[in-house]
């Protein structure tokens, strides 16, 4: 589901860039807003709604709500797969040995001794050479 929804948003985003990128300019920015663009309310004149702008509205709803679906799931807690692996995980053992708690005193995790490496064998005596 969740990498369903990942290319989903992915395409939407490709949908999205060349819909934004081909409206015309509307001419009444904020460059307008500063020196006399003569504009009648406080954003520009209102223009009529065309195509690309309603793909726009559409297709920048549909990120946002995918988006927030994405950010819904990968939240969630994981949970294991199989039975098997939740009871693998449970009856994992313990890889590091508790000290006992000694008041005032910071503690610090011990870990296991290596085992001592064990002695190499003596070497067998050569044979005689006959002369």
């Amino acid at each position: 589901m969740f990498t369903f929804l990942l290319v989903l948003l992915i395409l939407d985003a490709l949908v999205l860039i060349p819909v934004v990128l081909l409206q015309a300019g509307k001419g009444g920015g904020l460059a307008a807003m500063g020196g006399g663009g003569g504009t009648d309310t406080l954003f520009g004149s209102r223009q009529a709604t065309t195509i690309l702008t309603k793909a726009t509205w559409w297709s920048g709803g549909a990120f946002v709500a995918i988006a927030f679906v994405l950010s819904i799931l990968s939240s969630r807690p994981t949970r294991p797969s199989s039975i098997l692996r939740q009871g693998l995980q449970q009856s994992a053992p313990a890889t590091q040995q508790q000290a006992p708690a000694i008041p005032g005193v910071q503690q610090r995790p011990t870990q296991a001794a290596p085992a001592p490496a064990p002695a190499p064998a003596p070497a067998a005596p050569a044979p005689a050479a006959k002369q």
